[in-house]
This record gives C-alpha cells, structure tokens and sequence, in this order.
C-alpha cells in the first residue's frame, strides 16, 4: 500500500495566451545650407502585409466622378485610393501638406498621410531592432515587434499571435517550450501544462485523471492504491498477477 498522493495544479506563470530637428555647432561663422532631404522610411525586409499604398492614376474621359475631399464633379484625370477618387492636387499629406499623388501612402484614424510623418508620428517601434515597423505588429510582452523580430528562442521561428512561454525572460513556442521545461504525463505522455491539475506518485508526475487503475480504469486520486510493474492498481485488483 502506498502512502497519500500529492496533488497540485501546475502554476501559470510564464504562459501568454501580445519633431523635426537639427543640431548646430553654435557657430555663426558657418553658412547653413537647405536642409538634406529626408530619406524614404524603408519597411523591414521581412515586412508582411505592408500598410503603405500607392494611389492609382485615372485618364480623363473616364468617368467623372466625385472628389473625396472636396465632393465637387472631377472632370479630368484624378486619382483612385482606399476605394474613393481625388482631385490629384487634393490628395496630400494630412500634416506636412506633401502630395501623395506619386508616392506611398498610409491611412491612420480616417486621413492620409506620407510615409515621412506616418513613421514619426504614428508607427510603433519594434522592440528588438529599435525601428519602425511599417507592416503587421505584433504586441507582446506590452510591447510592440515585427513579425520576424519576435522569435522563439530555440527554433528562432515566428512566434505570431500564437501562444507562448516564457523562461527566463525568453518567449519559447509551445512544442519547444514543453521538449525543453515540460513535464510529461507519465500516464498519457501528453506534457501537462499550465493549469492543469496533476499529481505525483510512484515516482513520477500525472494528470489527476490519468492516474487510475491498470486493472479497471477507477480513478485513484485521493485512494489508497497498490502498485506492481510501476503499474497503480486498486484495492480490488492488488493482487493480480498478469498486468
């Protein structure tokens, strides 16, 4: 006969079910010339599903449709972006006033806006590469990532919005996470994971409902039990021979 069972519930701890300026030498003496022009933000190279968009020209003779700033009849070439039409000199910038009619473009809480401001005013930094991110975002951890920024710490694969552990401060993917910290079921051999209630006995670890008789499939939890082979067994079968 074997001595009462210890019982818990796996701890959850670690599951995750995520202005304009430049700076001078305070010299008088040296002339300043125009400003340098601002390069154009580059999205990550491993960027997916981009937010920037490019407005698509329309010939006159067309059609004539009505303008989406102005609503007034546009009769002549214009544009066509997010499903509506532009007087081309209208479709600019939201802050700087620069025209979008020839370069990418970005929608943020209903205006436009060129690639430039977008990226100071409203794209997230990623937290690994201290850039913007110009595509889908991840947020995890309070924090915001590129997708092929947040990575597993073992397979080094894109972790997503998919759930994740975390050891010692690293996010892990499920299957790594379990292969290298888990503990397995020895009734089942399924790992038992956070919040599952479990129990040790002969040695080893348990779910609550895999620990049963060998014999008859009773639940033992909580039951005075008997064990042959590493086997549990109930009270009834204790002493049968073959298992």
């Amino acid at each position: 006969m074997s001595p009462p069972l210890l019982t818990g519930r796996r701890p959850q701890t670690g599951l995750i079910t995520p202005s304009f300026g430049m700076k001078g030498n305070g010299s008088a003496s040296v002339p300043l010339g125009p400003a340098p022009a601002r390069p154009v933000p580059q999205p990550h190279p491993k960027d997916e599903d981009t937010l920037v968009q490019m407005a698509e020209h329309i010939p006159a003779g067309t059609r004539t449709p009505m303008c989406a700033h102005c609503n007034m009849v546009i009769r002549g070439p214009f544009l066509v972006a997010m499903g509506k039409s532009w007087h081309k000199e209208e479709f600019n910038c939201a802050h700087c006033r620069t025209s979008l009619a020839d370069v990418g473009f970005v929608e943020e809480q209903g205006s436009v806006h060129c690639e430039h401001c977008y990226e100071e005013f409203f794209a997230p930094t990623c937290s690994r590469c201290q850039t913007k991110i110009l595509g889908e975002v991840i947020n995890a951890l309070k924090q915001t990532w590129h997708v092929y920024c947040f990575l597993c710490a073992r397979c080094q694969q894109p972790i997503r919005n998919n759930t994740f552990h975390l050891e010692d401060g690293e996010p892990y993917c499920e299957r790594d996470f379990y292969s290298l910290f888990g503990t397995g079921c020895h009734g089942c051999e399924f790992p038992i994971e956070a919040g599952d209630k479990f129990l040790e006995a002969l040695g080893y670890t348990w779910h609550d409902t895999c620990f049963v008789c060998a014999v008859c499939c009773t639940t033992l939890e909580g039951q005075t039990f008997f064990s042959k082979k590493d086997k549990p067994l109930c009270k009834k079968h204790a002493h049968t021979l073959k298992i």
